[in-house]
């Protein structure tokens, strides 16, 4: 069966490009006569952005913690209760990084869906459409902006909201927003994005089509970390925010694999947050993702960035098994990496294995 996915309608994309998020709010506003909700990463509570926000009288602007743990459904729940005590929102914007967007998909379907976001994750499990919503990234590799996929924690496993009415509606690509992010989340978030297209062009669901996207990503990519002017600078802003966009894409219409399937073991269990956590493991895949993960090392080095090692000494037999029962469970990601006869080839035993490297 192949994939019939939405694409994001609108995209704005330029320096500058976020003073044009107020007309766009205002266009849904008289179309629904109704008010505004933000979601903004809590990091931006004190900062310039966060006294830039376009809001009027009617509105909701939730300044939401991302910042001590990754999305939870619980944390949705409570949003999404919280907005429709006032009523439907006209629209939704989330404002961040891939935390944030994701929060912001997720609890614009939520508010047209009823019980907790537990009961949706997982793939065309939503009932109903959400309302509108914007992404406004502030942070370039997750490709939150452009994934139909919101991923949360739940009690029980970490997965997705995914279907087609996840996807924004609406974003704001402004490299501006993204100059100011300190190095090592630069990296670290700059890595997710390259790593997504290492692990989908390297498994059987990659196509021609996902091929086109995740290319031309990793060139950028390769411009932004090892080119003759690697680095945060202006030109490498505008690469890395069209590099998110592409790698995004290119998940979207093949796959995540080995790396991927092991992050969300050890952000579920240790809560290390997503880019961090697919470095650390990305680092131990070289059996894998050989040239890829040599090439990774070689960014790392140019950036003096740490990669914690040698974690695994400290982890009890009870939390990598709790990890690995995690992993194992994506069979999608085992499905695209090693094909459809992987129960053959991985493992239990073998996973944890891959957990003891790091």
């Amino acid at each position: 069966m192949h994939k019939n996915f939405k694409s994001v309608e609108k995209t704005v994309f330029g320096r500058g490009s976020y003073n044009q998020l107020g007309s766009i709010i205002d266009d849904r506003r008289n179309e629904n006569d109704g008010f505004a909700v933000f979601l903004v990463d809590d990091y931006f509570d004190d900062k310039p952005l966060g006294d830039n926000i376009p809001s009027k009288e009617g509105d909701m602007v939730f300044f939401v913690d991302v910042q001590t743990h990754e999305p939870t459904t619980q944390q949705v729940d409570i949003i999404r209760d919280e907005i429709l005590k006032t009523g439907l929102p006209a629209v939704i914007i989330g404002i961040g990084g891939g935390s944030a967007m994701d929060i912001a998909k997720a609890t614009s379907l939520m508010v047209c869906n009823e019980g907790s976001s537990t009961l949706y994750q997982g793939l065309n499990l939503v009932k109903n459409p959400g309302v509108f919503a914007i992404g406004v990234p502030t942070i370039s590799g997750t490709g939150a902006e452009v994934s139909m996929t919101a991923v949360l924690t739940g009690p029980e496993k970490k997965l997705g909201l995914k279907c087609e009415w996840t996807v924004f509606n609406q974003i704001i690509l402004d490299p501006d927003l993204i100059a100011d992010v300190p190095t090592n989340q630069w990296f670290y978030t700059g890595m997710d994005n390259y790593i997504h297209c290492i692990e989908s062009e390297n498994g059987i669901f990659n196509n021609a089509y996902s091929k086109a996207y995740g290319e031309e990503s990793l060139k950028l990519c390769r411009d932004v970390f090892l080119g003759e002017n690697a680095g945060q600078t202006p030109e490498n802003d505008e690469k890395l925010m069209v590099a998110s966009l592409m790698g995004g894409l290119s998940l979207t219409y093949s796959e995540v694999g080995v790396c991927h399937a092991l992050s969300y073991g050890l952000s579920y269990v240790f809560e290390t947050r997503h880019g961090l956590a697919n470095c650390i493991c990305f680092n131990q895949l070289e059996d894998y993702y050989g040239e890829g993960v040599v090439e990774f090392k070689e960014m790392v080095k140019r950036f003096n960035i740490e990669i914690p090692s040698n974690l695994a000494k400290d982890w009890s037999e009870d939390e990598i098994t709790a990890m690995a029962t995690i992993a194992i469970r994506l069979e999608h990601m085992w499905h695209h990496a090693f094909g459809a006869d992987w129960k053959e080839k991985i493992n239990l035993d073998l996973i944890k294995d891959l957990y003891r490297r790091m």
